[in-house]
């Protein structure tokens, strides 16, 4: 037998419409054009089923600090406020240990 008869064929799990979608708009936010205005315009494809728009911007709209516009177009306007440094996440690899003296 050949390799090619050999080898299994690959199982590709399918990613789900609400799944694309989230991702597609994750893309969106997290470019740096957006990163550095607060804000992505997030256009619905003629491919995004009415079921799947609805749940991510649901989720969205649940987002603490952000604020939603709907256009006449269709598209959803997502603005924020930047991060302060006081508000970002430090990573546990950043974080020094803090030592106090023993107070006796």
């Amino acid at each position: 037998m050949s390799r090619a008869q050999k080898a299994k064929p690959a199982v590709r799990a399918e990613m789900s419409g609400v799944e694309r979608l989230g991702l597609r708009v994750s893309s969106m936010i997290n470019s740096p054009r957006a990163q550095d205005r607060c804000s992505a315009v997030i256009h619905r494809l003629d491919t995004d089923r009415d079921a799947e728009w609805i749940e991510v911007m649901e989720r969205l709209s649940e987002t603490d600090g952000v604020s939603m516009i709907f256009q006449d177009d269709g598209g959803v306007l997502l603005e924020w406020e930047a991060l302060s440094d006081e508000d970002r996440v430090i990573e546990v690899g950043e974080v020094e240990s803090i030592e106090e003296s023993a107070p006796f």
